[in-house]
């Protein structure tokens, strides 16, 4: 019998609202880009919730919907990441863009882990140049007090476990074929990097190393 316990105990699970940003003009990425592709993070909380329900459903009888909960659930994971996913990305454009105070935490962090901010950078640009869809994430390891960068296939194949994300990079083509080249991804990335709130990320770093 599937136990659904991985997921939660309670007999009425809590939906995930949907978020909303303060995003200002972008440098590169338009609003039309930015406005379509809030509708796609939407669409993946609006999956999750559905998933959920469709659980609670199944679990009614889980010995003849094994294979349905089965199936579902290996969806449930592609569906929340990527509302994650999403709402970290969207939250580091809010406010505008804004550089990390001298003195910052997060930069100390980084060039005790990677040896200088701008090497760490320039890696994780090279990150997100991976072939494929998917993200370039930077995290938090709150077991051994680490910064950990990494590719992430879709929105969860290559997620670190029990990691806190720091920085999120959507390079699925939908977050710039809009306004770039598809050979203009190098372009993009470069744009994301002008048009990020490092004070956000600040506060990311900040929140998960408190823990």
């Amino acid at each position: 019998m599937l136990k659904l316990s991985l997921l939660s105990n309670k007999v009425n699970m809590q939906k995930f609202e949907i978020k909303e940003f303060n995003i200002p003009k972008l440098k590169g990425i338009s609003d039309k880009n930015i406005e379509e592709h809030l509708k796609l993070y939407q669409g993946y909380a609006k999956n999750a919730n559905l998933i959920l329900e469709h659980i609670e459903e199944f679990a009614k009888d889980t010995e003849k919907y094994a294979y349905e909960l089965g199936e579902i659930q290996r969806r449930f994971s592609f569906e929340f990441n990527g509302m994650r996913n999403h709402e970290y990305y969207f939250a580091s454009f809010e406010d505008g863009p804004k550089n990390l105070e001298e003195g910052s935490k997060f930069k100390k962090a980084i060039t005790e882990e990677f040896g200088d901010f701008d090497k760490w950078l320039q890696r994780f640009k090279a990150i997100a140049l991976t072939r494929g869809i998917g993200w370039a994430m930077l995290y938090w390891d709150p077991i051994t007090k680490t910064l950990l960068t990494q590719w992430v296939d879709e929105q969860h194949l290559g997620q670190l476990n029990g990691c806190q994300t720091i920085l999120s990079l959507d390079m699925w083509e939908h977050a710039f074929v809009a306004d770039y080249e598809p050979s203009g991804k190098k372009q993009y990335i470069e744009d994301f990097f002008e048009n990020l709130n490092w004070k956000k990320i600040e506060n990311n770093f900040l929140v998960a190393s408190s823990q």
